[in-house]
């Protein structure tokens, strides 16, 4: 260190004026300057041990306005003094002289420090620049230029202050960026979407679609559609959700007479629709593709997403498109399309990936045998419980299953799977939103997307397939703030995942017994077979096998003897016609 590099620190935060400095007054107005004696200047020298330890004195923070060049420690130690001063207008004036270079880190610096504090991670390798987050929905406005029925819609939805994923995500979305985006179950991951999506098409036009949203499910398909209308309150922008799909009554081409802006649907409705010959609707006009719970959709599954997703982006023709991924997990089969075909994209997370809701209290109970599962659900029920409450089981038979056997338990119980009508399924929805429901019986259908408000308990009667599952089942409580409680039976049968959860209990801050973490590290190859088929159960029922038996000989008897019955009325009416006929006939004759 130099004599001028030791000067400009010892007089850090002096301020050197024609007040207080004779010698600069007498320089502009020597006539004015007073005259005083010089002042005997009295040096003493103070000797120091060098190992005494220097770690404990005062240091002296750096003056923004020096040419130095400040280390990081020095800019997080004027950010903070800037913030005890709470003076804006010191720091605007701090800021405005300081260098174009160390401007810009101080921004820098100050954005990372904001992303750290909510654990947003921007993955690197990016081709593109990344905006800044925003801190308050009213910095749109200025930055964005949102209009302010929109700002004011946000406000009204309930929305005070933007989540981390908003934070990054809509300010990426508004600049026109591809986003590959994971959050945590109950970010508010469709708002973050929704708000760039409704500010860019500003205002109903005859043109067909020009937004497209692709959800895995019909409900979330509904419950997006529901936050469309909140967020489009007097823009008058029309959403519109495929309930029915029939080649002789739909049409969605942009001849018809019926116009609508945003399209959310599930993707095999929309295909259909697109590949038809001719093709049924019109996707050419298409700005924004929204992937919502895109590793649900990227399974293995009979008919797979991924081609699907493929003919979905032919029929979008629009070379100005912009594609999002939004989902709570991440998986490889995404990752993977998305770099091949999102090369640009921005892609940040949000906490740590794959990671259950640290609000959520989590317990993993062992009940033995299956028919310890139906006990321990009726202990909890008699100890009480605080409805809502959420029930996962693995397959639409069991979950039929342990309605039958919870209905007549007098508790406000009802069923929704794959099998039951869409009516159906819509009623059921409501009425556990309402609260005329306690407890929903469900399969994987309602694990993904779905905002119940409020749910207090979510129980995975059966044991999740693997951790995703887990991730987004318990991510039904929990959200936007709340604390929640999640239950998980196990038996002997449930080892292969067991472990895996146990982990992630362990580092979203529960606790679980030690031995769980010590237990046998399954394979990759029994996890995936999991996964794409269900272990075999034994039935959900408390009565005995031999009356199980009586009964089904009984329904039999019962089917045969109406068959029987209508097998002879059947005949009795043909020998009437043919009576009737004959004697018509003969009278002929005569």
């Amino acid at each position: 260190m130099d004599t001028s590099d030791l000067f400009r620190k010892l007089t850090c935060g002096a301020k050197f004026s024609s007040k207080n400095n004779p010698s600069l007054l007498k320089r502009k107005h020597p006539e004015s300057a007073p005259k005083e004696p010089p002042a005997e200047v009295k040096v003493e020298i103070k000797e120091e041990d060098d190992d005494e330890d220097s770690s404990g004195a005062e240091q002296v923070p750096i003056f923004p306005h020096s040419p130095l060049v400040l280390s990081e420690d020095d800019i997080k130690d004027e950010i903070k003094s800037e913030e005890e001063d709470g003076d804006e207008d010191s720091e605007r004036k701090r800021i405005r002289l300081m260098s174009p270079e160390k401007r810009e880190r101080y921004h820098q610096f100050k954005v990372n420090r904001l992303r750290n504090l909510h654990q947003i991670k921007v993955k690197k390798g990016r081709k593109v620049a990344v905006p800044d987050p925003i801190e308050q929905f009213r910095e749109l406005a200025e930055r964005f230029n949102v209009s302010n029925q929109l700002i004011k819609n946000i406000e009204n939805c309930g929305y005070k202050a933007p989540t981390p994923v908003q934070m990054q995500a809509i300010p990426v979305l508004l600049e026109g960026h591809p986003v590959h985006a994971c959050a945590p179950t109950g970010s508010g991951k469709t708002a973050a979407f929704l708000i760039p999506i409704i500010h860019h098409l500003q205002k109903p036009m005859k043109c067909g679609f020009r937004a497209l949203v692709v959800c895995p499910t019909r409900e979330l398909a509904k419950q997006t559609q529901r936050e469309s209308l909140r967020l489009c309150e007097e823009i008058n922008l029309r959403t519109h959700v495929i309930t029915k799909v029939d080649e002789n009554t739909t049409d969605y081409s942009l001849e018809s007479r019926k116009h609508y802006d945003i399209l959310v649907t599930t993707p095999n409705r929309i295909c259909f629709l697109a590949n038809h010959d001719p093709p049924l609707i019109d996707l050419s006009n298409i700005q924004y593709i929204v992937v919502d719970e895109a590793d649900k959709l990227f399974e293995e599954s009979k008919n797979s997403f991924r081609d699907q997703l493929d003919s979905i982006m032919n029929a979008c023709t629009n070379p100005c498109k912009v594609v999002a991924f939004f989902s709570a997990t991440v998986t490889k089969e995404v990752t993977t399309w998305a770099s091949e075909n999102m090369p640009n994209r921005v892609r940040f997370s949000v906490g740590v990936a794959n990671m259950a809701v640290d609000l959520v209290e989590q317990e993993l109970l062992f009940v033995g045998s299956e028919s310890g599962k139906l006990l321990a659900f009726r202990e909890m029920v008699h100890k009480g419980l605080t409805p809502p409450v959420l029930v996962f089981v693995q397959s639409k038979d069991r979950a039929q299953q342990l309605f039958t056997e919870l209905i007549y338990d007098g508790l406000n119980v009802d069923v929704i799977h794959a099998d039951r009508s869409q009516k159906e399924r819509d009623n059921v929805v409501r009425s556990f939103r309402e609260g005329k429901i306690w407890i929903l019986i469900c399969t994987e259908l309602m694990s993904r997307g779905i905002d119940f408000k409020g749910v207090n308990l979510v129980v995975n009667y059966d044991f999740p397939p693997s951790t995703i599952s887990y991730v987004h089942r318990i991510g039904r409580t929990g959200r936007a703030g709340r604390r929640g409680k999640a239950v998980t039976y196990f038996t002997k049968d449930d080892t292969i995942n067991l472990r895996c959860i146990a982990q992630l209990i362990k580092q979203s801050g529960g606790t679980v017994p030690e031995y769980m973490l010590k237990l046998r590290k399954s394979s990759k190859r029994e996890r995936k077979k999991l996964e794409q088929k269900a272990p075999k159960r034994a039935a959900i029922r408390t009565m005995p096998t031999f009356q199980m038996q009586e009964r089904a000989k009984k329904e039999k008897l019962i089917a045969r003897s109406k068959a029987k019955k209508m097998g002879k009325g059947r005949e009795q009416n043909g020998h009437g016609t043919n009576g009737q006929a004959k004697s018509q006939k003969r009278k002929k004759v005569k």
